[in-house]
């Protein structure tokens, strides 16, 4: 008896074991192949993504191969003005010095820059350093540096001076030739010990009948025309300061217009005027005119001339960053495409620059 039970024992095990081998066997059955068309759709799948990761990437370098920056050249009636070109991404982080070269007469710059207009160092230029150290840049040149006309002395301290202090980490400039320190430049003796600044001016007019003692210098903006191609142009000159309000005072030279001796165009309506002073909050400057700055009162467009001159010309003052221009009972304006000014316009809006 108590070997048929053994018997029967072992056979149960036996065949406990036969099912516990079949159940692990349906749970492990061997990869099969797949259908050869799901094979092919995988690998199409596959090289699509592949693709399509690689036209992103061309994209992408291409489109870092180049960067926007300003340059101060020379115009076709011997004024600095800024010309905005698209440089080669420099291999290093020189940027500063690389805008540098691109001043240089018979350069790199000839093939950008518009017809009459022209680089303002002499030709063999090289820029053998430059360092920044707390706002100041100082600038190595080669001694074919020397080799200018004296009418172009100031000329050539202007476009360097504005060029590189497009960049916010530089305010001040000094000059180096042959790793000598200027005290003053080489031709016409201009004094430079202490740095050449925005502050020194540019395309700098003469006014006689200007109060100096009430007065303060002042850079403003004025378009101008060669060949059909529309620029502006700095020019520094002193302005009667009214009422101790330096912004007010700005705004009134502006709607005024250039001086007669310098081609630049008088871009505002002569009944333009400021309805309550200038308010600044935050960097912003609010400007209210009445209608006749408008040159659509119907659909309350503003020339973009006239917002352009106001902009660049008002953000030169280091306590604003942008304008914000109102216009008596007109809800909002517009440029001349239409689109609305819903926000305060600022300088990059009109030249987008990089940063250094």
């Amino acid at each position: 008896m108590r070997k048929q039970y053994l018997l029967m024992l072992l056979a149960s095990l036996c065949t406990l074991l036969l099912l516990t081998g079949c159940f692990q066997g349906e749970q492990s059955l061997p990869d099969m192949d797949p259908p050869p068309n799901a094979e092919a759709v995988d690998g199409q799948e596959e090289q699509a993504n592949d693709d399509e990761a690689v036209d992103n990437a061309e994209e992408k370098e291409e489109s870092a191969q180049t960067v926007v920056r300003q340059l101060f050249l020379l115009d076709s009636n011997g004024l600095v003005a800024p010309q905005t070109v698209e440089l080669p991404v420099p291999e290093s982080k020189e940027v500063a010095s690389q805008v540098l070269e691109y001043l240089v007469q018979d350069g790199p710059v000839t093939a950008l820059i518009p017809n009459g207009f022209q680089a303002v160092l002499p030709t063999g230029t090289e820029i053998l350093g430059l360092s920044i150290e707390e706002g100041t840049a100082t600038v190595d040149l080669s001694e074919e540096f020397n080799e200018y006309a004296s009418e172009d002395e100031l000329r050539i301290l202007e476009a360097m001076t504005f060029t590189l202090t497009q960049f916010d980490s530089i305010k001040r400039v000094k000059l180096r030739v042959a790793g000598k320190d200027l005290d003053a430049m080489p031709v016409n003796g201009t004094p430079i010990a202490n740095g050449y600044t925005r502050t020194n001016g540019i395309n700098i007019v003469q006014t006689d009948t200007v109060d100096l003692i009430s007065s303060k210098a002042v850079t403003m903006y004025f378009p101008t025309e060669h060949d059909d191609n529309q620029y502006f142009v700095p020019v520094t000159q002193y302005i009667e300061v009214k009422d101790g309000d330096v912004n007010q005072s700005i705004v009134d030279a502006l709607i005024e217009g250039p001086t007669y001796d310098t081609n630049l165009m008088h871009v505002f309506n002569d009944e333009t005027m400021l309805l309550d002073g200038p308010t600044l909050n935050s960097g912003v400057l609010e400007l209210v005119f009445n209608q006749d700055i408008l040159i659509d009162k119907g659909n309350g467009v503003i020339a973009d001339e006239v917002m352009e001159t106001l902009v660049r010309t008002l953000t030169e003052q280091e306590s604003i960053e942008a304008v914000n221009i109102k216009v008596e009972n007109v809800e909002q304006i517009a440029n001349e495409s239409g689109e609305v000014y819903s926000e305060p316009v600022t300088r990059e809006s009109l030249t987008p620059s990089e940063k250094l």
